[in-house]
């Protein structure tokens, strides 16, 4: 009998169960309470699964206990059988109810006010038995763990570097040029011709120039000849910005889809001037070698077919 065999006889999802209890809770005691058993049986646990892999998982202190590099290692593969083995439950409850099962979904804040809402109805209305938990995330690492933390099933996010990343699958859904907007009630918006020399010196909102959107934003300034103006409100909020914007005191840039969509919901309207330079990708993501319940494959569908219906690509 190899090694692996024997690991196979001595470590039992139990035993996965109660260091992933650990993990979460920092302290044998803690996790103990939340799984209804005594401190020694979880401290039993623990030195037998030390003594099947001959390595310690947990660094011990007063103040609890911590994963050691080979701890994380075997958390990450109790993270994942579990996930598999939610994912197979649902797809177990799929093949008796097809409009069943759950998608969580995670977006950034222009994913949301754009492609997002027409996905969302869509899907609903043909797979209204489905339950969808839609978790706004901010562009960076965070959400990256969180889909790796298998807490989302799906990232809709801008398509980046990071991305490329060997653990996870990235799936250029389109790009599109920014455009600038102004109030429907802004002098410019009754000018048949702008141009961006005509705007530079008024208020602008625009995103924090270190944040994702404002560098790709500076990139379309510079493309055109000219500085980034200095933003009289910095926010990467979409619904700010269009808010602001719409008063009539303020210009923006936005991308393309959201400013159709805010156009019609908030009283702007898109400049006759031509954005050059960067535009903006969106990309779904999720991670690789792992199996996605039916439902979470039927909204990936209806999202390639929302894009591909669209004038995004």
């Amino acid at each position: 009998m190899d090694r692996s065999e024997r690991l196979d006889r001595r470590i039992n999802l139990r035993d996965l169960r109660v260091l992933m209890a650990v993990a979460d809770t920092g302290s044998m005691a803690k996790a103990a309470a939340r799984l209804g058993i005594s401190h020694p049986a979880v401290s039993k646990t623990i030195s037998e699964l030390e003594g099947a892999l001959a390595a310690r998982l947990l660094d011990r202190s007063p103040q609890g206990a911590e994963l050691t590099p080979s701890g994380e290692v075997l958390l990450r593969c109790g993270v994942n059988i579990f996930d598999e083995l939610r994912q197979g439950y649902r797809s177990l409850e799929h093949l008796s109810d097809p409009n069943s099962g759950e998608v969580r979904l995670g977006c950034t804040d222009i994913i949301l006010h754009s492609l997002a809402s027409t996905v969302i109805r869509k899907f609903s209305a043909k797979h209204p038995g489905v339950q969808l938990e839609v978790k706004l995330a901010n562009p960076g690492e965070h959400h990256l763990r969180e889909l790796r933390e298998r807490k989302i099933d799906l990232l809709i996010t801008r398509a980046t570097g990071e991305l490329a990343a060997d653990d996870l699958r990235s799936e250029l859904l389109f790009d599109e040029p920014f455009v600038f907007v102004v109030g429907a009630e802004s002098e410019f918006a009754r000018k048949r011709r702008v141009t961006l020399n005509d705007i530079i010196r008024c208020k602008w909102v625009l995103p924090p120039r270190d944040s994702s959107p404002g560098t790709l934003i500076d990139g379309v300034f510079r493309a055109a000849g000219f500085q980034s103006p200095v933003a009289a409100v910095k926010t990467i909020s979409i619904e700010l910005t269009a808010s602001l914007v719409a008063s009539g005191e303020f210009v923006g840039i936005l991308p393309v889809s959201v400013a159709r969509l805010k156009a019609s919901q908030a009283s702007l309207r898109v400049l006759p001037v031509k954005s050059m330079g960067p535009r903006i990708s969106a990309a779904i993501v999720s991670v690789k070698h792992r199996t996605l319940g039916p439902a979470v494959e039927a909204f990936a569908d209806c999202v390639r077919n929302v894009v591909n219906a669209s004038s995004l690509r």
